[in-house]
């Protein structure tokens, strides 16, 4: 494999990360009304602003939502942590792949 073919893969995997934040752009915001209309008690504990609050984020990849019991915030929260694992998994693919195609030139 040449660099160039190591590079067009390393722009598929940000193309990947890329989709991934269009659905977590959707997915999650209607995750935070859900929880906001039927579940005070966890948006207390998310706090204000969850939609960019990293504990809420760290909150949603350990997949604590599950914790609550409501099948419907699962089949809203579940695609949000996919999209959100595609963005981490996206974008560390193509650093990696960026590094190996500037080691071999």
């Amino acid at each position: 494999m040449n660099a160039d073919t190591i590079l067009f893969f390393s722009l598929v995997f940000v193309a990947v990360a890329i989709a991934g934040a269009t659905a977590f752009a959707i997915f999650w915001p209607l995750t935070l009304v859900h929880i906001r209309d039927r579940h005070p008690a966890l948006q207390r504990q998310l706090g204000p602003g969850a939609f960019a609050n990293p504990n809420a984020m760290l909150w949603l990849l350990r997949r604590h939502y599950r914790k609550a019991g409501d099948h419907n915030l699962d089949g809203l929260a579940t695609p949000a942590f996919i999209a959100m694992a595609s963005i981490i998994v996206g974008l560390v693919a193509a650093s990696i792949l960026w590094v190996i195609a500037g080691a071999m030139t």
